[in-house]
């Protein structure tokens, strides 16, 4: 009998236990995953979870975040990114090259399937404009996967890359991206839903969340497209000027350019801005409308508060943002609008 030593050959027994290894890696992996979604900030979670990926299937650098399909013939467009190992103008290179990205293309057409760069390779003639851009950033091995985000008109996707003098993405790590990415969405929808508990419901599309110093990070895409019609430079990243200036006098309303109306309001750690259609009123939160009404039946802040719970403090931001909502500047207008509403 020949040793398995003297052969060279790796024991069938070494190959199932290094498989149940990696298996009990993600195993692990999600289980953190999991805890990151219950426990981390909202502004933390992504960048946290890439790390916890890193540790399960390494990587160099890593891109993630929102895209959508260009209407007609238009390329894709990134809206919002986070990522690792790159430079902080990636993302809008990419933009300006994004219809000759041949990876990225197959990736959004196979939604929920991984693609690794040698799925795409002989499909057609690399552009000498991508080639350079991935040599430029070290973009040699190549893996992503691109999903749909329910009823926000967008995709999210996560891309990682090794360079060239490393091994390329084996079968075994494909699996494990794809199933941690999976996760990954379920957990990152479930912390936007949570971080918009207390707020009034928006529709996705319509609806961003940032944190307060302006750092985005979810963007729907109409609103996003809105931001975008307004601000032809806005990378997507931050809130643009005009909105972050808006954010001390939360909650309020805000028009950008001549007819982009948004509602900015507290949203938990975050805020929460909200796009209205044209000659859309903003509807008052339940908090917000029982305090106005009362105080238009003449009650002082101080009785207000004791009848709804609240401090006096509280009630007169939720009396502000009643006024600002309605468009009125005192109580004879108040009673107006309510009276309208």
């Amino acid at each position: 009998m020949v040793s398995p030593q003297r052969t060279g050959k790796m024991p069938p027994l070494d190959a199932a236990a290094q498989s149940l290894a990696r298996l009990r890696s993600l195993s692990g992996g999600l289980l953190a995953l999991a805890g990151l979604a219950q426990k981390a900030q909202p502004q933390a979670m992504l960048q946290e979870a890439m790390q916890i990926l890193r540790a399960l299937v390494p990587f160099d650098s890593a891109w993630w975040g929102e895209v959508s399909l260009g209407q007609g013939h238009a390329p894709p467009r990134n809206w919002l990114h986070g990522s690792i190992g790159l430079s902080q103008g990636f993302a809008q290179e990419w933009n300006k090259l994004a219809a000759v990205d041949d990876f990225a293309r197959q990736s959004i057409a196979q939604l929920g399937v991984v693609i690794r760069e040698r799925d795409v390779v002989g499909l057609s003639p690399e552009h000498p404009e991508m080639m350079a851009f991935a040599e430029r950033h070290g973009l040699y091995h190549c893996m992503a996967i691109t999903a749909e985000l329910p009823n926000s008109g967008l995709m999210f996707f996560v891309s990682i890359y090794r360079p060239e003098a490393r091994a390329g993405f084996s079968d075994e790590d494909t699996v494990l991206f794809g199933e941690f990415v999976v996760h990954l969405l379920q957990q990152w929808q479930y912390v936007l839903r949570f971080a918009q508990t207390g707020s009034a419901s928006r529709p996705w599309e319509s609806l961003a969340l940032a944190e307060p110093s302006g750092n985005l990070l979810f963007a729907g895409l109409r609103i996003s497209q809105a931001l975008d019609a307004v601000y032809p430079e806005w990378t997507g990243a931050r809130l643009p000027p005009d909105v972050m200036q808006a954010l001390p006098r939360l909650p309020c309303c805000l028009t950008v350019g001549k007819s982009c109306r948004l509602r900015l309001e507290p949203c938990g750690p975050l805020v929460a801005i909200s796009m209205l259609s044209r000659g859309q009123k903003a509807p008052l939160a339940p908090r917000e409308l029982s305090a106005a009404m009362l105080y238009a039946h003449g009650h002082s802040h101080k009785d207000i508060a004791a009848s709804l719970g609240l401090t006096p403090a509280t009630v007169r931001t939720y009396l502000r943002s009643a006024y600002a909502v309605l468009g009125v500047r005192n109580k004879m207008e108040l009673v107006a609008a309510l009276r309208k509403a």
